[in-house]
Parts: structure tokens; sequence; C-alpha cells
């Protein structure tokens, strides 16, 4: 394909031509996933946000029955013996752990509550102390959510079979909590609310990064693309050779 402008006429090589549209065609696909991931936060944003509207009292239902991200009020009693610290848990860059503490429902299953985050002491033979200040039947309120998720099944180690409470654990299941525990457990933990008391540092966010950002990486994408059609355009058009 030549055509002419002027003085200059436009003449792609193959090679380039290849090049130019398989980058295109990459730039573009990332671009449309960046978009689509943006669209995932968004809406996982937004559950995050209708879910602080109210709070449902859950009373012997299970946590499967309302949505995540949703706030509940349940009642029962701490199991202040028999606590599991998440390991590899950071908070403003500092490393600690996160507190499960057993709630045992009268009519329910046992769930377990999420009480926040915990700083490393330096040592694991030295751990924080974590005992339940209140005794008997307590309410608390806070969100239905999840354990933490792994990045890679190297960070993972459940916890150990025996041994003192609290027993350190890192990304674990649920089953094996369960199992370490010997009794049914909701397959939800509950964050517990920043105002409620007996918790630590809770700064509950919806997960990942804002949509905002993805939408941005999306637009830088497709820059990218219009960038390489750009320059194979200018590399493409030259000046014909004498007698040419």
């Amino acid at each position: 394909m030549r055509l002419s402008f002027g003085t200059r006429r436009f003449s792609p090589s193959p090679g380039p031509t290849i090049l130019m549209f398989v980058l295109c065609v990459l730039f573009i696909a990332l671009g449309r996933w960046q978009w689509r991931r943006g669209n995932l936060h968004a809406a996982e944003h937004a559950s995050f946000e209708r879910g602080a509207r109210e709070v449902l009292a859950l009373g012997t239902r299970p946590l499967t029955q309302v949505p995540t991200d949703q706030r509940v009020s349940v009642t029962g009693t701490y199991d202040s013996a028999h606590q599991f610290l998440i390991d590899n848990m950071s908070y403003n860059d500092v490393d600690g752990y996160q507190v499960l503490t057993p709630l045992e429902r009268p009519g329910g299953a046992t769930v377990l509550v999420n009480r926040g985050w915990v700083p490393f002491l330096g040592s694991r033979a030295d751990l924080p102390d974590i005992d339940v200040k209140s005794t008997g039947a307590v309410t608390v309120s806070g969100r239905v959510g999840n354990l933490p998720v792994a990045g890679l099944a190297l960070g993972r180690a459940p916890p150990p079979d025996s041994g003192p409470w609290p027993r350190v654990t890192s990304f674990p299941s649920m089953a094996q909590l369960s199992a370490v525990l010997g009794q049914p457990l909701e397959p939800r933990v509950i964050l517990l609310d920043p105002q409620d008391p007996e918790g630590y540092v809770r700064d509950w966010r919806p997960p990942g990064i804002p949509a905002m950002q993805n939408f941005a990486y999306a637009f830088e994408w497709w820059c990218f693309a219009i960038a390489a059609l750009v320059m194979w355009v200018v590399l493409s058009t030259r000046k014909p050779k004498e007698g040419a």
C-alpha cells in the first residue's frame, strides 16, 4: 500500500505493520481488562457502602443468609480461651496479626469475630495479649466478611493441632480452623465495628484499589495503542528517493 501526501509517501513495511497490529491488539485488550476490573471494584465499593446503611439483627440465622458487607448484630459469648492470630497482616506498613475470636451463639453456629489488627512484638514467642475482658453474653455488631486470602500458596500455614492458645496461623481455611476448634463454624466471619469494645485496629475497607484507578489504567493502555498507531504512521511516511 502506497499513498502520497505532497512530497511524502506513506509506504508501510510488513514487519513494522505486523508489530503495530500486535501492539494495538495487546494494548486494547489490556485496557478492556482494566475497565472490567474497574466495574468490578465499583460494584464492590457500592456493596460496601450499602452494607453500612443499617444493622440487621441476625438472631440464630446463619451469616450466609445476608450479603457480604452487610452490617449485622449478633448475641453470644466470646470464647477467649481459644483464639487465633492471623500472621502476615500489615497495617500502615507495620507487621502484625489479625485477631479471630469465636463467638458462641445460643441456637446458632459459632462465628469467628475478627476483632482487628495488633502489632507484631518482635518475636513469635512473644504474642500480644488479646484476652477478652467481657464475661457472659455480649451483643456485637460488624460487617459480614471473609477470611484474609493469600496471594501465593507459599504464604499459607494451617494452625497447629496442639499447643498453647492463641494459635498462630497464616491464611487458613475455615475448615482448618473448625478442625482445630473441634466444632463447626460459620463459613464467613464478622468484621467487628470500629466503635464496638473488645477490639483493636479496625480500618475495614472494600477490597482492591479504587475503581477510578482501574479506569485511569485503561485509558493509559488505550493511549499506548493510539501512540503505537501514530508511530507506525510516522515511521512509514517518508520522502521518496530521487528518481523513485
